[in-house]
């Protein structure tokens, strides 16, 4: 059950305690990608991942401005402080636990979040009347991790399936030129670069060209099966070690 999509009555009759809460940020995915890859993809994960569920879960709307200040020198981008994305993160699980959801998957479409993330997670599971994990789609998609980079093959080939309009294709070779190989400067494996300008032209990382529609519809199967796989596991979990 989509809640944006739901009157209050079908909310009142949801027979499930999970939830999952997509996240993402606005922020530049050099020329050809739209400002909101991040959420598109983890919208589009969580509602895969819903479906396909053998059981009841609540997908809730999605949270569309992150951390990601790095990428603050491109039009458009938008921000908060961790501090501020951990709160509202927190307290979104909290009114949705107040419903009955309280077991929670905050599906995430953007790195600049993840340790914000982890905290938050962890900070409501022993400290809330819910329990929270975190899952990043492209953790999720096995051996295609290694081509994550920005505005890349992955996000490229994912939102030319679930999302293709949203492409501008006749500017894949200009994102392709202007890419950096990889993120960061890196030396003795410490990143040197505090904001992506500093190392990407127009702020794409690895080659777009590479992400077809036929992979990304692969993407997409192999990260909601992940997530799939994690609601079982949620649904199964015993929380009385967390005095539940």
């Amino acid at each position: 059950m989509h809640l944006s999509e739901a009157t209050w009555t079908d909310a009142a009759d949801a027979e499930t305690d999970l939830a999952l809460l997509p996240v993402g940020s606005t922020e530049q995915h050099g020329p050809h990608a739209p400002l909101g890859t991040d959420v598109e993809t983890a919208k589009a994960v969580a509602d895969a991942a819903g479906d396909a569920y053998d059981g009841e879960v609540v997908v809730a709307p999605s949270i569309p401005v992150g951390i990601a200040e790095e990428h603050r020198q491109f039009s458009g981008t938008l921000w908060v402080s961790p501090d501020t994305f951990r709160s509202y993160v927190r307290e979104t699980v909290a009114s949705l636990a107040s419903h009955g959801w309280d077991r929670v998957v905050v599906v995430n479409g953007h790195g600049g979040n993840v340790p914000a993330l982890g905290e938050v997670c962890e900070t409501i599971s022993r400290h809330d009347a819910a329990y929270a994990v975190p899952f990043t789609w492209f953790e999720g998609v096995g051996e295609h991790r290694s081509d994550m980079g920005h505005g890349g093959p992955l996000e490229t080939a994912l939102l030319r399936h679930v999302a293709p309009d949203l492409v501008r294709e006749d500017r894949i070779e200009d994102a392709r030129e202007g890419a950096a190989p990889r993120w960061g400067e890196w030396v003795s494996r410490v990143n040197l670069a505090v904001d992506s300008a500093e190392f990407t032209e127009n702020g794409v990382v690895g080659d777009p060209g590479e992400g077809s529609r036929e992979r990304g519809e692969e993407l997409l199967a192999l990260a909601s099966a992940a997530l799939v796989e994690l609601l079982e596991a949620i649904e199964a979990r015993d929380l009385g070690a967390l005095g539940r």
